[in-house]
C-alpha cells in the first residue's frame, strides 16, 4: 500500500495527519476486534491466526459486548481533536450503543438465516484464504480442523437462544439444513477443496495431501454435526410464522442503516418509488421495439443472442473485461482511483447458492478487492443486460471503490473506520447510487443495459414494500393486492418485480424474511445519498465539483447515514 500523501479535498483532514487520543482508543478497539475474530482477519488479510476460529459461543458474544463496553467507556473521557475525531466519535457511539442493544436482547445468540450468519460464515472463511503456498494449505487444513470446535460454539449459542424463547423461523432452519447437509456431502465443499488443493508451483506434497483430506472430513463431520441439531432440536422449536414484528424491525432497521426511519413513511415512499422506476422502465421498452411492455421488451432482450453469454468462464472473463474499462475511464474524471485500487478480480464463487457479493482487498492489497458469482446449479447462460449495472455495483464505482478507499486512507482514518465498520445503508446505497451515477454519465446508454439497471433498481425498491410490508403485516397497496402481507403474497409480489432465475428468486426470498431490515437498507441508503448529494449541489451552486464530493465522501469510510449526514452537511 501506497502511504504517499494526496492533496487535502474539502471537509477532510490531511492524509498525514497524526493519530489522536480517540484514535488510538478506535484502534485499540480494532485490535481486539481482530483478537476475538479471526476469521474477520483472514478477510482483512492480517497475519497471525489462520488456523483459528471465533468463539461463536454465548461466552463469545458476552466477550465482543465488553470489549464495546469498554471502548465507550474510554470515549467518554476524550475530547475530540478535529473534524476527524468528530466523526470517529459520533459514529462509534451510534454502532456500539446499538450493539449492546441487540446484545441485551439476546438476538445475536439466535443468528440463522440463509445468507450471513455463523452458518455460512464458518465456511465462507476459506474462500479468502491464500492458496498459493505449502504453508498456506497447512494453514487451510489447521482451520478445517478447528472447524467443528466453531460449529460447537454456534450450537451452543443457538441452544441457549432457545432456551429464551429465540429461535428463527422454521423457513430458516429448513434452508441451513439444506445448506449444511451440502457442505458436508461426500461431493460437498470440503471435499472438492481438498481434492483441488495445488500451490502456485504444483502438486503438494503426498503427507499434506493426507492431512488435507483428514482434514476436509474433520469438517465436514462439523457441519454434519450442525445440520442434525437444526433437524432435530432447532426446527421443532422454531416458529412458522416469519414476520419478526414492530420492535424488532426497528432495532435491525437501525442496524442496518446507521439511522432511525419512519416506518410507515418509508413504506409509502417505497411504493411510490416502485410506481415511478415502472413508469420509467415503460418509457425505456418504447425504445427497444415500440408497443411492447416492459415484459416483452425483456423477452426480447434475453432472446438476443448478441447479448448472452454461454458458460461461467466467458462470464467471469465479460465481468473482467467490464470491470477494467470501467476502472481505466473513471479514474481521475468523477473518482480518485489509487494505483493499488486499480486491481480488482472477478470470480465464479465455488458455492452455487445464487447471489453476486463483493470481498475487500487485504491490508495491503497484496490479495485485492474481488467480485464473486454464485451460480445456482444447472444455469450456465447468462443476459449481460442484466447484469452490466451489477458489475459496477459490485466494482468500480460501486463498492470496490468504496471499501478500497477506505483502506487505501491509511494515514486518514483509524483502523476502525478503515477496517472494521460497515454500515449497510452506507455501503449499499453507494452502491446503487454509483449504478445511476454511471446511467447518468452515460455508461448505461444502450438501451438494454440501461433496463438493465432499472430492473436492479425496482428490485430494490420492492424490496423496500416487500420487507417492511410482511414483518410490519401492512396493507398490500391496491395495485398489487388486498389485505395484509403475508409471505405468499411477498412471494408473488417479488416474482412480478424481480426478473431473475427461480434458483435466485427462491433464495432471495427466503433472503428478506430472515435478515429483516437489510434489503431496504440499500435503496434507503440510496434516497440520502442523493438527498446530501443534491443538497449539496443547491448550497454551492456552479462551485460544486462532484469529483471532490465524492472523494470528501468516500474518505469519511462506511459510517451510519446519520453520521454520514452530519458530516457533509453539519448538524
Amino acid at each position: 500500500m501506497s502511504n504517499q500523501p494526496t492533496q487535502t479535498t474539502p471537509g477532510t483532514a490531511a492524509t498525514d495527519r497524526l493519530p489522536s487520543a480517540i484514535d488510538d482508543a478506535a484502534n485499540d478497539y480494532a485490535q481486539r476486534l481482530l483478537e476475538l475474530s479471526p476469521t474477520l482477519a483472514t478477510s482483512l488479510g492480517v497475519p497471525g491466526h489462520e488456523t483459528e476460529y471465533d468463539d461463536y459461543s454465548p461466552a463469545g458474544a458476552e466477550a465482543l459486548a465488553a470489549a464495546a463496553r469498554r471502548t465507550l467507556e474510554r470515549l467518554d473521557g476524550l475530547e475530540p481533536a478535529d473534524a476527524v475525531d468528530r466523526v470517529t466519535v459520533d459514529a462509534m457511539r451510534e454502532r456500539l450503543d446499538l450493539e449492546l442493544q441487540i446484545h441485551g436482547t439476546g438476538w445475536d445468540l439466535a443468528e440463522l438465516n440463509n445468507i450471513a450468519s455463523p452458518a455460512q460464515g464458518i465456511r465462507a472463511v476459506f474462500d479468502l484464504m491464500p492458496t498459493d503456498t505449502v504453508e498456506n494449505w497447512e494453514h487451510i487444513a489447521g482451520r478445517m480442523t478447528n472447524l467443528p470446535a466453531a460449529i460447537d460454539g454456534y450450537i451452543a449459542s443457538l441452544r441457549e437462544g432457545r432456551n429464551r424463547g429465540l429461535v428463527a423461523a422454521a423457513r430458516q432452519a429448513r434452508a441451513v439444513i439444506e445448506q449444511t447437509t451440502a457442505y458436508a456431502a461426500d461431493d460437498g465443499y470440503f471435499h472438492a477443496f481438498a481434492a483441488g488443493a495445488r500451490a502456485a508451483d504444483g502438486e503438494l506434497p503426498r503427507q499434506l495431501r493426507g492431512t488435507l483430506a483428514a482434514a476436509a472430513r474433520t469438517a465436514a463431520e462439523g457441519y454434519q454435526a450442525l445440520a442434525a441439531f437444526l433437524r432435530d432440536e432447532l426446527l421443532p422449536a422454531a416458529p412458522d410464522k416469519d414476520a419478526v414484528g414492530r420492535e424488532r424491525y426497528a432495532l435491525m432497521s437501525r442496524q442496518f442503516l446507521g439511522a432511525a426511519v419512519d416506518l410507515e413513511e418509508t413504506y409509502r415512499w417505497g411504493v411510490e418509488e416502485l410506481d415511478r422506476i415502472i413508469a420509467e422502465q415503460e418509457s425505456v421498452a418504447q425504445q427497444i421495439r415500440p408497443g411492447a411492455g416492459v415484459e416483452a421488451a425483456m423477452a426480447l432482450l434475453d432472446a438476443d443472442e448478441s447479448r448472452r453469454l454461454h458458460g461461467t468462464e466467458a462470464l467471469r472473463a465479460w465481468m473482467q473485461e467490464l470491470s477494467d474499462a470501467a476502472v481505466e475511464a473513471l479514474g481521475g474524471t468523477h473518482f480518485e482511483i489509487h494505483e493499488p485500487m486499480r486491481r480488482l478480480e472477478c470470480r465464479i464463487a465455488p458455492t452455487h447458492e445464487g447471489g453476486i457479493y463483493y470481498t475487500g482487498p487485504s491490508e495491503d492489497f497484496s490479495r485485492p478487492g474481488r467480485m464473486w458469482w454464485s451460480v445456482p446449479e444447472g444455469e450456465d447462460s447468462f443476459s449481460t443486460w442484466k447484469e452490466t449495472t451489477t458489475v459496477y455495483h459490485e466494482g468500480v464505482p460501486g463498492h470496490h471503490l468504496q471499501v478500497a478507499t477506505a483502506i487505501y486512507r491509511r494515514g486518514l482514518l483509524n483502523d476502525w473506520r478503515r477496517n472494521i465498520c460497515w454500515v449497510s445503508g452506507h455501503g449499499e446505497g453507494w452502491a446503487l447510487y454509483a449504478e445511476r451515477l454511471m446511467d447518468e454519465l452515460g455508461f448505461l446508454a444502450d438501451p438494454g443495459d440501461r433496463m438493465g439497471m432499472l430492473d436492479a433498481q425496482r428490485m430494490r425498491a420492492a424490496r423496500v414494500v416487500f420487507d417492511i410490508g410482511v414483518h410490519l403485516e401492512l396493507e398490500v397497496p391496491a395495485r398489487w393486492g388486498t389485505g395484509a402481507w403475508t409471505p405468499d403474497k411477498g412471494y408473488e409480489f417479488l416474482r412480478r418485480n424481480i426478473a431473475i432465475s427461480e434458483g435466485q428468486l427462491n433464495f432471495e426470498f427466503t433472503r428478506y424474511l430472515g435478515w429483516p431490515g437489510q434489503a431496504p437498507s440499500y435503496k434507503l441508503g440510496q434516497r440520502l445519498w442523493e438527498q446530501i448529494r443534491d443538497e449539496l449541489r443547491r448550497r454551492e451552486g456552479d462551485a460544486f465539483d462532484i469529483k471532490a464530493f465524492h472523494t470528501t465522501a468516500l474518505n469519511l469510510g462506511s459510517v451510519g447515514l446519520d453520521t454520514l449526514r452530519r458530516a457533509l452537511l453539519g448538524a
